[in-house]
């Protein structure tokens, strides 16, 4: 799979298990695969669902914040790539 770099991982909620991240490139889209990779971090992840301020969206672009929940743990600075 071709991977491209879209955002960045800015905090982690780990009692709901929730990434915020910061969308620096391109779209992120309900429905979309992604690969969060750092330092001790490797994980793939469907994207179910995202919020921005607590509302649901079916996609975000460039300059936005959004959350989706992951099933491990991440760290602030983890790059998220979209997998095509």
């Amino acid at each position: 799979m071709e991977e491209k770099a879209i955002g960045v991982v800015v905090r982690y909620f780990a009692k709901i298990g929730v990434a915020a991240i910061r969308i620096t490139d391109g779209e992120l889209k309900v429905g979309d695969r992604i690969r969060i990779k750092g330092h001790s971090t490797d994980l793939e992840e469907d994207i179910e669902s995202m919020q921005v301020e607590h509302e649901n969206v079916p996609k975000a672009g460039v300059g936005t914040d959004v959350g989706i929940k992951v099933k491990e743990r991440v760290r602030e600075h983890d790059v998220i790539y979209l997998l095509t």
